[in-house]
């Protein structure tokens, strides 16, 4: 690592690090008794609604505290929760207990892997007039994210959060920098062109007598991609990935976006090669003034400094548009649901959104608005400062291959690398990505 001298103090535990040392499979059953395997779905009694998620650490003791939150809007349920490994492993056993019929009664699936599942059959669509009766609907999620749960005119999941990539800052250098409204929150004009970012990141290195702005992702197989396409998108330029190829894309926008990344990370005002725990404890030890990460670093960042705040990714190249994803109910496919048990479900996902302010307290942005319409999600900070992100929010282009922990996200984050870290040219860092897309259009979905 090179930019920044090496990190003091207790290197910081990141969510990702606590995901990765976590057991890889488990099992946590709130009122009833553990059951195993696959076939386990269908062994249990009509009171049990059987959840499989990907929620470990410290989300998924939030995810059992929601559980008993709800309690008294599901009346006569228990939920089961089976937590499995998060990525690929996860999504596979998924898609395998799905096609044979015996997966969960309800599964978390990121909604950027829902163009792999809904088209194919692996899932079922749920039933909005269900869930209106029991206080959920369409009007209570935000347009950018409930968009993406459509397909062919029918709902194929219901969002939990909205989970977007957002920037953090310490308050005091950031302040001294100038870059805050007199309110105290982020001004986001001052980082609205690729010139201001830059420039921000100069007074911040400043103000804070150390560096600027860090982003970790050198070895990441997300975060370039996070970054880039979030910034791509806000050129307007188009990512379209029809069958079979090929993609429709705009290089010299592509090459734009790749260009501000190089120079953001080119060690002079900014860091430059960290990887994703450098840049997290160069945060969390104050040697640079703002970082860019998700929202799911918050109890790490604000374990080590509790006036830590926030603010959504800002408008840098004009057209409002943020990074994210968001963690999402789906139904398994059965072959002939039982309609009382899948009523149950419904009413148990019901309960579930409604109990959001327990899940927004490790900062993700309930997608169940009535929620963040509160006047206790309005004192949750920083959150409030950053909820408005989940209206102008972009999710990975829609394909059988793209989304959360995909071999799609590597692939491109591979090539981002190679410009940022190895001197690869802006155009030619664009072309080698929409080859690899294009690789990736021309192979037929497994399901």
């Amino acid at each position: 690592m090179t930019g920044l001298p090496a990190p003091v103090g207790r290197p910081a535990l990141t969510r990702r690090r606590a995901l990765t040392t976590a057991l890889a499979a488990g099992a946590s059953v709130l009122g009833a008794g553990a059951l195993s395997g696959c076939g386990s779905a269908l062994a249990a009694g009509d009171s049990t609604v059987r959840l499989w998620d990907l929620f470990q650490g410290a989300d998924g003791g939030l995810l059992d505290e929601m559980v008993r939150t709800a309690r008294p809007d599901m009346p006569g349920t228990r939920i089961e929760r089976t937590v499995l490994e998060w990525g690929t492993p996860y999504y596979t056993k998924l898609a395998m207990a799905s096609a044979g019929g015996r997966g969960p009664d309800v599964a978390v699936a990121h909604l950027s892997r829902l163009a792999g599942y809904a088209p194919t059959g692996l899932v079922d669509p749920w039933d909005l007039d269900l869930l209106a009766e029991f206080g959920v609907h369409r009007g209570d999620f935000a347009d950018a994210v409930w968009g993406r749960t459509q397909v062919d005119g029918a709902t194929y999941a219901i969002p939990l959060d909205t989970h977007p990539f957002i920037v953090f800052f310490h308050p005091e250098p950031t302040k001294r920098a100038g870059l805050l409204k007199d309110d105290g929150t982020l001004d986001p004009d001052a980082f609205s062109s690729p010139r201001k970012f830059l420039a921000a990141g100069r007074e911040l290195a400043k103000a804070s007598g150390g560096q600027g702005i860090s982003f970790g992702y050198v070895n990441d197989t997300a975060q370039g991609w996070r970054l880039f396409y979030g910034l791509y998108r806000q050129t307007g330029g188009a990512f379209e990935l029809p069958p079979g190829g090929p993609a429709t894309v705009d290089l010299d926008r592509m090459a734009e976006v790749i260009a501000f990344m190089a120079e953001l990370v080119d060690g002079r005002t900014n860091p430059g090669r960290l990887d994703y725990d450098a840049s997290v404890a160069a945060f969390t030890n104050r040697q640079t003034a703002m970082t860019l990460s998700g929202e799911w670093e918050l109890g790490t960042f604000r374990a080590a400094d509790e006036k830590v705040d926030a603010a959504p990714f800002p408008t840098v190249f004009g057209t409002p548009a943020i990074y994210a994803d968001s963690h999402s109910f789906v139904l398994p496919h059965r072959d002939d649901p039982d309609p009382g048990h899948r009523r149950r479900t419904h009413r148990a996902v019901a309960a579930l959104l409604k109990a959001g302010q327990t899940w927004a307290t490790a900062g993700h942005i309930p997608a169940y608005t009535p929620v963040t319409r509160t006047r206790a999600y309005a004192r949750l900070l920083p959150q409030a400062h950053y909820a408005s992100a989940a209206s102008r929010v972009v999710l990975d282009p829609a394909a059988w291959f793209v989304g959360a922990g995909s071999d799609f996200q590597n692939a491109m984050s591979q090539v981002l690398q190679q410009a940022l870290l190895d001197g690869l040219s802006p155009d030619r860092a664009a072309r080698a990505m929409v080859r690899r897309v294009d690789t990736f259009l021309s192979k037929p979905s497994p399901a």
